[in-house]
């Protein structure tokens, strides 16, 4: 291996800036998440659908924020060693999680509202439990077979300039793209649906207005914060990057849109905060007539004791 590949600088300045971002994030996010879980383990009288998915996702924000601080000084060096491959694993098995999770929630609340008459059989706090762990399942074990393609391909941590393909990111594209198809399509099917409820009151009206900007806010988090990082890493498979000035550039371009992504973990405990709080006001709207909803228990009081 060349010997000028070993290592990507960067100015006194942007470490500064690095370090800074990175502590502050840390700090906000095991706050806001910390804060999520106790809430909802402890605060809240009743397990909801949401509650359930929403307690996943602040585990897995903070099971990534913990492992951050390993994985940046993983990224020092150029090699696999044991607390790379374990740090990485972690915190890109609950990147995916996170992401998994999120597409989930916005499933859910499509069959809420697009589809009421089914809702009853296909939602309940059980039956999204039993999503979550199959999530974590299916996350994990994705994460086990590209461990296991990485280290066929040369190596299985992001900056093992040794690599000499990188067809295991493909599991990587696949845990985004889909999940971001489907939020696409979700999230549109619930905004026209929730345009076209009637409304008999100036309260109501209000209440479908703030629950359809809280999921446009969700949807251009979640884009703004992922899509970055996947596109980078698209066009480094699509490209193969043989050269070490290739390399090296890559590695900024995928260091600085990892940090970006890791923003998400910050805003989902405030972004699915106010979401569960408006869809809870947004689902007392009338349905059409004739048609008796499912009501779920995320339309009951979260009150805390």
């Amino acid at each position: 291996m060349n010997s000028t590949c070993s290592t990507v600088s960067w100015p006194p300045g942007l470490k500064h800036v690095f370090v800074t971002y990175s502590g502050a994030l840390m700090v906000l996010g095991l706050l806001l998440n910390g804060l999520a879980l106790w809430v909802f383990c402890r605060r809240m009288r009743q397990w909801t659908e949401t509650r359930v998915y929403m307690t996943n996702l602040a585990v897995a924000d903070l099971c990534l924020l913990c492992s951050l601080p390993f994985v940046l000084f993983s990224l020092q060096h150029t090699s696999d060693t044991p607390l790379c491959q374990l740090s990485q694993g972690i915190y890109l098995a609950n990147r995916y999680m996170s992401i998994s999770l999120v597409t989930a929630i916005s499933v859910d609340r499509y069959v809420a509202v697009r589809h009421p008459l089914r809702a009853r059989g296909l939602r309940s706090p059980r039956q999204a439990a039993v999503v979550c762990a199959a999530l974590w399942v299916l996350v994990l074990g994705s994460l086990v077979i590209r461990w296991r393609l990485g280290l066929q391909e040369g190596g299985f941590c992001f900056r093992n300039y040794a690599r000499h393909n990188f067809s295991s990111t493909t599991f990587s594209l696949l845990g985004f793209y889909l999940p971001l198809a489907v939020l696409v399509f979700c999230s549109l099917q619930v905004v026209t649906a929730l345009a076209r409820r009637p409304a008999s009151e100036a309260g109501q009206v209000e209440a479908t207005h703030r629950a359809a900007r809280m999921i446009w806010a969700n949807l251009v988090v979640f884009v703004v914060c992922f899509l970055p990082l996947h596109v980078v890493l698209t066009v480094q498979v699509a490209m193969g990057l043989s050269s070490c000035a290739e390399r090296k550039a890559f590695s900024r371009a995928l260091f600085i849109t990892s940090r970006l992504s890791d923003a998400n973990c910050c805003l989902d405990a405030i972004c699915y905060y106010y979401m569960a709080k408006e869809f809870q006001e947004a689902s007392a709207l009338p349905t059409p007539a004739g048609t008796k909803a499912h009501k779920s228990q995320d339309s009951l009081s979260l009150t805390l004791t």
